[in-house]
């Protein structure tokens, strides 16, 4: 007993001893460990290079604007448009930065705890986990892949330190606001801007930018904001959140949080209407290619803002007209084309070119060659026809926008303007191509009052429809084409003054004999053929003038 208890407290007394010399190694150790750790973490800073930004992320759509600026589409195979961050209000910028990372003026590019929180998910499988800085953010969407790897983590952290040491924080910023996703396909803020309000970001208000920075969280979820209760409602308190750490902030007032008030989204997904203005777009998206000599593709991801010549309340107010018809039945299906263009200038103000660009994306109104019956009578006996009007009526089958133009030459006196599309175009808010009416004189003016008078004489007057006092009243004249009586093939309604020409054509088909072909058929008794293509016409006379008497009184104002 004696032996083995001094040997264990030999045993005790030598651990005593070298106890000092044991820490003193593991010291030794850990200070090697974290001299290893810190080297290797110099050398990956000095030889991880901030990568390029992704091309997705740096291809831009392009977006068509009506006369007034009122968003009208886009072409391209990413929803973005850069914008310089001195076009995104203050306000906008501090509801992100409340909403995703609130220390982000102050912060090294990097969250140490977030990034230890993503670390032990990673090695334990747990859930991915977020908090990443704004500056993180950007890097993971911008310049790396999307996998999720502790590799990819680390060097995700590298690039975003260093991308904060030699980057200012307003640079750092307009990049993530250019390239963070908004649901909706919207990848930054002017896209998501136009998409949720139909404004440009420079546009938004306190309540609507604290809403978008809102939805950044979970944007496949908030998209859904305003047709969705439940996401609605979502949305809304996280909106309050982000206005309430707004004002906490300073970035905001009191007074200001006071009277912020949720704001109202644009339907989603789009309706009819949007739809329909695919056929809008694919005019001036052709014009806008030819004007610069570039490809449609090239067009379409290259950023660029199309300010068409469109009127978007004529055209929205053209289809909710049209659209009240039933269509045809027993297999005909019934075609509407209308056509609204200035005389003397060739601007085209509408364009209504079938019901559903989906199920038929051929355009009635500028390629629709049907019978013009006796549209063209007060054209016959003229003597020397020049250009344009001559290959027109030289023309059996001509296209409503065509007769349309022919029209609107009576209007101008004898001037013949071709008409267009596209008004102007910008890049990076560069005017890279405006547009010049291309007017000719194909009837002197005697020719010109000949055919007007032809005009009233052959064709079949409508009653007079008053446009107030900044136009004349105008008249309206209906053909048939070929047919007659109750079984017309095609009607048209056409009528113009000094400020519009307009076009209001008929006309049907049936499924051929072979496969994916049609024939003409004859139009359906109901309703009356006749009769509709008149109230689609007065219908639009009757906004235009509205239009009109509010321009003249200054009561509207370019959108966007």
């Amino acid at each position: 007993m004696t032996g083995t208890h001094r040997e264990r407290l030999s045993l005790r007394i030598r651990f005593r001893r070298t106890r000092g010399r044991r820490l003193r190694r593991l010291l030794h150790a850990v200070l090697a460990l974290i001299a290893t750790l810190c080297t290797a973490a110099v050398v990956a800073y000095q030889l991880t290079p901030i990568p390029r930004p992704h091309p997705e992320t740096v291809t831009q759509s392009t977006v068509f604007l009506d006369t007034r600026g009122a968003y009208l589409g886009r072409r391209g195979p990413v929803d973005r448009q850069d914008v310089p961050l001195s076009a995104v209000p203050r306000h906008v910028q501090e509801a992100v930065i409340a909403a995703e990372n609130r220390s982000f003026r102050t912060d090294s590019g990097i969250s140490p705890r977030a990034i230890a929180r993503a670390t032990l998910a990673a090695l334990t499988g747990g859930a991915p986990q977020g908090g990443s800085t704004i500056t993180q953010q950007y890097v993971k969407n911008a310049l790396l892949s999307p996998e999720r790897s502790l590799t990819r983590k680390a060097r995700e952290a590298i690039v975003a330190i260093k991308l904060d040491r030699t980057r200012s924080k307003d640079e750092i910023l307009e990049g993530y606001l250019n390239t963070v996703y908004f649901g909706r396909g919207a990848a930054g803020i002017q896209s998501a801007a136009r998409n949720y309000f139909g404004v440009d970001a420079k546009n938004l208000t306190v309540a609507q930018g604290a809403a978008l920075a809102a939805i950044v969280n979970i944007p496949s979820y908030y998209e859904k904001a305003g047709s969705d209760r439940k996401a609605t409602a979502k949305l809304r308190d996280r909106w309050e959140w982000v206005l309430d750490a707004m004002a906490a902030g300073g970035a905001i007032t009191t007074g200001q949080r006071a009277e912020a008030r949720f704001p109202a989204f644009r339907f989603y997904p789009p309706g009819e209407t949007e739809g329909q203005r695919q056929y809008l777009i694919d005019v001036a998206a052709k014009e806008a290619a030819d004007r610069l000599g570039i490809t449609e593709d090239q067009l379409a991801s290259g950023g660029y803002s199309v300010t068409t010549t469109f009127d978007l309340a004529l055209q929205d107010r053209a289809t909710q007209l049209v659209q009240d018809h039933p269509g045809g039945t027993g297999g005909v299906r019934m075609h509407t084309a209308v056509v609204g263009l200035v005389p003397g200038d060739g601007a085209v103000r509408l364009l209504y070119g079938g019901s559903d660009y989906a199920r038929q994306p051929f355009n009635d109104a500028v390629s629709g060659a049907v019978e013009a019956g006796t549209a063209l009578e007060p054209f016959d006996g003229l003597r020397r026809p020049a250009g344009p009007l001559r290959a027109l009526l030289e023309t059996p089958a001509p296209t409503p926008l065509n007769l349309t133009a022919a029209y609107a030459t009576l209007a101008a006196d004898g001037e013949h303007a071709t008409p267009y599309t596209v008004a102007r175009i910008t890049r990076e808010g560069r005017t890279v191509y405006r547009a010049g009416p291309e007017v000719r004189r194909v009837l002197d003016e005697k020719e010109a009052l000949v055919a007007k008078a032809r005009t009233e004489s052959v064709l079949a007057p409508v009653a007079a429809i008053g446009t107030g006092p900044a136009s004349p009243l105008p008249k309206l004249f209906t053909t048939g084409g070929a047919g007659g009586g109750t079984t017309r093939r095609t009607v048209w309604t056409t009528g113009y003054d000094a400020h519009l020409a307009l076009t209001v054509a008929l006309f049907a088909d049936r499924p051929g004999a072979k496969k994916g072909t049609t024939v003409p058929a004859q139009l359906p008794n109901e309703p009356r053929p006749v009769e509709f293509a008149q109230g689609v016409a007065a219908g639009v006379w009757g906004a235009a003038a509205a239009k009109g008497e509010k321009d003249e009184k200054g009561e509207s104002a370019p959108e966007g």
